[in-house]
């Protein structure tokens, strides 16, 4: 009998990949893969481990799947992904629910790891972290036909104090340009038209490979590939980004003017204790100076609030900085204390709630901001990304390039006969704090 599979993935976008391409090697097996979990008869569940919230969900996740034993089709469960690389031992000690476990490096044997498991060996596969990615491997693309992440590194170098990243992902390792090109242009062969590239540390791009930042080099040769319209970026870190970058930016129309860039922090004493590059006057400088060559651009940035040390006037100045800098988009964690970070063992520990209220307030704010910021696109001419249709309201829905999937705002049009995964233009009349409302230009 053929197994069928369910792959549950857990976490960022990264983890996607992987699961997509754990997919698809399941699939060149032979074995069926199924969307109810009910039909199953092996799950893999790709968990992620960053924070304490993250990991909870992971562990609840493998417990509900291990019920499926008794009450479905159950026959092994397997556990992949950033926690079993960090708790391997713990896990398998202490949940005799799981059947097997493969880290994130070594996920491209995951039909070994099923083989193993289905004849009771409860095999353990966790060797160095760090994957390496190859064009050739087989991907089944899980979000919607026209867009596709793209991983252009694994790990990370930078050592920030709250972070656990390089103890479950490993050391910055690039792909070679030639990997990542050639897997934009298998996925644009299959109609993808947005790609939006991922990694740790994208700015870091090409230092390990090529001996200098290479990133406005990828840039430029992935908006070459026939059939991309829409090139996006992910998580570039603020100390890399150079004036080449911001460049390439600003005259690539393919490259989508938006820019994804976690600063975590505004005040000089908490960046230092987070071990994070450059001070406050160098984040506002390269803010004026993006803003200055790319006009219309979309900046998001993400923070984390109640680091240890953090107090009321450090909070108060935060806030200041949110207000003062007018991020598009904007993203606030509570901090995470987390097992073997130096961040964990600073004293001045800042009470949970206080952290939740301080992220509370922090958004509150943002709110507001963004309001402002969408009411500055009222009258535009846009392209936007038609991602589906609201037969009730007789609207499609999409998203414009300064709007990432899933994490930012939606355009909702009206007046027109478009097609999912078209580009179509739009004039913006309404903003609603996150989305914007036009109409077709005929």
């Amino acid at each position: 009998m053929t197994e069928k599979v369910k792959v549950v993935t857990l976490g960022c976008e990264k983890n996607m990949v992987d699961s997509e391409i754990m997919s698809g090697l399941i699939h060149g097996r032979g074995f069926q893969l199924v969307d109810n979990k009910e039909d199953a008869t092996v799950i893999i569940v790709n968990t992620c481990g960053f924070i304490d919230a993250a990991k909870e969900e992971s562990v609840n996740t493998i417990l509900d799947m291990a019920e499926l034993k008794q009450t479905a089709n159950l026959k092994a469960l397997i556990v992949s992904g950033c926690l079993t690389q960090r708790y391997k031992k713990q896990l398998m000690d202490e949940m005799p629910e799981i059947d097997g476990i493969v880290g994130t490096g070594d996920f491209d044997k995951i039909n070994h790891i099923v083989d193993e498991a289905l004849r009771g060996k409860r095999p353990v596969l966790v060797g160095n972290p760090v994957f390496n990615y190859d064009a050739d491997l087989p991907r089944l693309v899980t979000t919607p036909r026209y867009t596709a992440y793209v991983k252009i590194a694994e790990g990370c170098d930078n050592a920030c104090t709250f972070c656990s990243i390089p103890i479950m992902r490993g050391a910055f390792k690039s792909r070679s340009m030639e990997s990542v090109v050639a897997e934009v242009a298998n996925l644009a062969s299959q109609g993808v038209k947005e790609v939006s590239l991922i990694a740790q540390d994208s700015t870091n791009y090409g230092t390990d490979l090529y001996d200098s930042f290479m990133l406005p080099t990828l840039l430029n040769k992935v908006s070459e590939v026939e059939g991309i319209e829409w090139v996006r970026l992910h998580y570039a870190y603020p100390g890399f980004f150079s004036d080449e970058l911001i460049e390439v930016m600003a005259s690539n129309p393919k490259i989508c003017k938006y820019i994804d860039m976690p600063l975590q922090h505004s005040e000089d004493s908490i960046l230092k204790r987070m071990r994070r590059p450059g001070r406050q006057k160098d984040t506002r400088e390269l803010v004026r100076k993006i803003r200055e060559a790319i006009p219309d651009v979309a900046l998001r940035t993400s923070l984390i609030v109640g680091f240890p040390g953090e107090t009321e006037e450090d909070f108060e100045n935060l806030k200041q900085f949110v207000r003062d800098v007018q991020f598009d988009r904007l993203g606030v964690f509570a901090y995470s204390k987390e097992d073997d970070t130096p961040a964990a063992r600073l004293p001045d520990q800042v009470p949970d709630d206080v952290k939740e209220y301080r992220a509370n307030a922090i958004m509150e704010i943002q709110r507001e901001i963004s309001n402002i910021r969408g009411g500055r696109r009222i009258g535009q001419e846009i392209d936007v990304l038609i991602e589906r249709y609201d037969g009730r309201s007789d609207v499609y829905i999409g998203r414009s390039q300064f709007d990432a999937p899933e994490i930012d705002g939606e355009v909702f049009v009206s007046n027109g006969k478009l097609s999912i995964g078209e580009l179509a233009k739009v004039r913006i009349t309404h903003s609603y704090e996150f989305d914007l409302s036009g109409e077709v230009i005929a």
